[in-house]
């Protein structure tokens, strides 16, 4: 595994790329890709920070574990490669954006064009094997995605962080609050909408409010 990450994440992440631990998850994930199947593809799974740049950070949205099917995971939290079809916590995504902002519900639900406007879809952890979910989790990927948040709570202010379910509300001791703005809700999963916790949280209005209220460009959903 070459961390293929952009010169802005790999300016203020040195310390990290440099210790003892990223290093024996570089050793334990190249050998998981070279022994089974793994997602997403080795070149993406840095895509977060190649889309999105350290200075034009805007928005984190922080997931959990990569996708684990065929062809679905792009190294972007949430999102999913062209043609490929729209996992539920995804659709439910999209449909809150539909009632929130009037934006019809996207044929792609490749999320790359959130993170060239400065969205960081950052999963906790950023690779899986085929078909086990949580199969590379508390081997480094936590302790890396922690100092990332951590680092965009102390070098940057006013960054909008969604922390949608328990595990991503978990974050919110990393972040400061008062130069921060922090919304939280249920996961988008059908699980957690269907008993009312995610729809109506109005989430994609709220960010754009918050960013035009600091003079920062808003974010097309």
């Amino acid at each position: 595994m070459n961390v293929n990450i952009h010169e802005s994440w790999k300016n203020v992440l040195v310390d990290e790329f440099n210790a003892p631990y990223f290093k024996s998850l570089v050793t334990f994930v190249k050998s998981e890709y070279k022994t089974q199947t793994c997602f997403p593809p080795g070149k993406q799974i840095f895509s977060a920070f190649n889309y999105c740049h350290f200075e034009d950070l805007k928005v984190v949205i922080i997931g959990q574990d990569p996708y684990h099917g065929i062809n679905q995971a792009n190294g972007l939290s949430f999102s999913v490669n062209d043609g490929v079809s729209h996992p539920p916590s995804l659709i439910n995504i999209f449909k809150e954006i539909e009632a929130d902002l009037g934006i019809p519900y996207p044929e792609s639900g490749n999320l790359e064009r959130w993170a060239k406007q400065g969205i960081l879809l950052l999963n906790a952890t950023l690779t899986v094997r085929a078909h086990q979910a949580g199969s590379h989790q508390k081997k480094g990927w936590e302790r890396f995605t922690n100092e990332v948040i951590k680092t965009i709570s102390n070098k940057k202010s006013n960054i909008v962080f969604l922390l949608w379910g328990g595990f991503a509300k978990q974050k919110l001791k990393l972040i400061d609050t008062q130069k921060h703005h922090v919304l939280t809700s249920g996961h988008p999963s059908p699980l957690s909408a269907n008993r009312g916790y995610w729809f109506g949280n109005k989430h994609f209005s709220m960010t754009n409010s918050y960013l035009a209220e600091k003079n920062i460009k808003s974010i097309n959903w």
